[in-house]
């Protein structure tokens, strides 16, 4: 693959990210997808699944027993909004998640809010764009967007009576030494404030993964092929332990079969204990254990990151 190539010489430290680990009161479940998508497409839409996804299918409430890191980019203040992109260049994404009660029959969750944060095509977050990906990627001023730098590809979207939360986004990219993936929070307790969530207690913490296929065969699109280097697979990354949908692995459909510029929809069902209360200090080991990649700002973010300045919505 022309620019981003596996790098099957990384240390396999995956390990660090599920032992030793808080074993959760509240975990995640992510099984099932037949009510998470009904608004699916006709005509040229097909399924391209992730081969360790065939979990996901089952009716069965699946817990997660351990958390993993919020990592080093997490900044309080994001917005209460369906689209996060704002303006960001990549293949589109649309996530639809559903929130249920692993202690009660997988009950939906009403009023649950999942809140996700990702970086965008060449390995920035927002609020540390000055942060190196790693390899070779142009600055990320040089993206030409009008995203605001303290709050792009960060929202929470709140659980509707089956809960059910949909984001519109893009395929996030990758940076030196993770896999593509999102990072995700699921609160409960709490309410809308000023164009925010504040209030509650968080129940999980966890990250979203993909396909190495797919995400790979991403990568060679604009403006994903301007970062080059070394990307990392899911067998050698640091916090996925390979359980599949058990595990935060996404299953992706394909918007058009020939033509993955077209987007993708991913989705799981995410089961918490509505009673748990999670850090988010996880497991994770590296650059995801609180130890930013070589070139990430140290401290605190600033003081006024991810502040309600982009229009927030339902």
């Amino acid at each position: 693959m022309t620019g981003n190539h596996k790098d099957n010489t990384i240390t396999r430290r995956r390990a660090i990210a599920v032992t030793g680990g808080t074993v959760a009161a509240g975990g995640l479940a992510l099984a099932g997808y037949q009510s998470a998508f009904a608004d699916t497409e006709t005509g040229a839409e097909t399924t391209a699944t992730a081969s360790a996804t065939s979990t996901s299918t089952s009716s069965a409430c699946m817990t997660l027993m351990t958390s993993v890191t919020e990592g080093p980019y997490y900044l309080d203040g994001a917005l209460v909004r369906k689209d996060i992109a704002e303006g960001k260049s990549g293949v589109p994404l649309t996530l639809r998640l559903t929130v249920v009660d692993a202690t009660d029959g997988c009950t939906p969750v009403p009023g649950a809010a999942v809140e996700i944060w990702h970086c965008d095509a060449w390995g920035y977050y927002s609020g540390y764009t000055t942060a190196n990906p790693g390899g070779s990627a142009p600055a990320e001023s040089e993206d030409g967007s009008t995203a605001d730098d303290r709050t792009y590809l960060r929202g929470y979207q709140v659980a509707n009576a089956n809960g059910v939360v949909k984001f519109e986004t893009i395929f996030p990219g990758w940076y030196t030494p993770r896999t593509c993936h999102i990072h995700v929070k699921v609160h409960t307790g709490g309410e809308k404030e000023d164009g925010t969530y504040e209030g509650g207690k968080v129940n999980y913490t966890g990250q979203f993964f993909f396909d190495d296929d797919i995400a790979q065969e991403i990568f060679t699109l604009e403006p994903y092929s301007k970062h080059s280097g070394s990307y990392t697979t899911l067998d050698n990354d640091m916090v996925y332990d390979g359980g599949g949908a058990s595990s935060g692995l996404l299953t992706l459909k394909a918007v058009h079969k020939k033509d993955p510029s077209k987007g993708y929809k991913g989705f799981l069902t995410l089961g918490i204990d509505p009673d748990a209360e999670n850090t988010g200090a996880g497991s994770g080991g590296g650059g995801e254990g609180g130890t930013p990649p070589s070139g990430a700002p140290t401290g605190e973010p600033p003081t006024d990151s991810a502040s309600p300045s982009a229009s927030a919505s339902s």
